[in-house]
């Protein structure tokens, strides 16, 4: 029972940091080669519009952005 604990604890222990460390970078995660963004790649798809579901995303996304900007 005290290797589970201590497994367990390690294991939160990592995500824990692991998650602090994005709070306080805020910047998106990616892989080891950085993925799409270090592309310059806005979307993974080949769609010339994006789906009404994405557009609203991005709306919000713009739209959280101005507000932090002006905060």
């Amino acid at each position: 029972m005290s290797t589970f604990i201590l497994a367990f604890s390690l294991f939160a222990g990592v995500i824990l940091i692991m998650a602090v460390g994005y709070i306080m970078q805020r910047k998106r995660i990616s892989g080891s080669c950085g993925g799409l963004d270090a592309l310059g790649i806005e979307k993974a798809c080949d769609c010339e519009k994006p789906c009404a579901k994405k557009r609203a995303r991005l709306r919000n996304e713009r739209r959280l952005n101005v507000q932090i900007i002006e905060d």
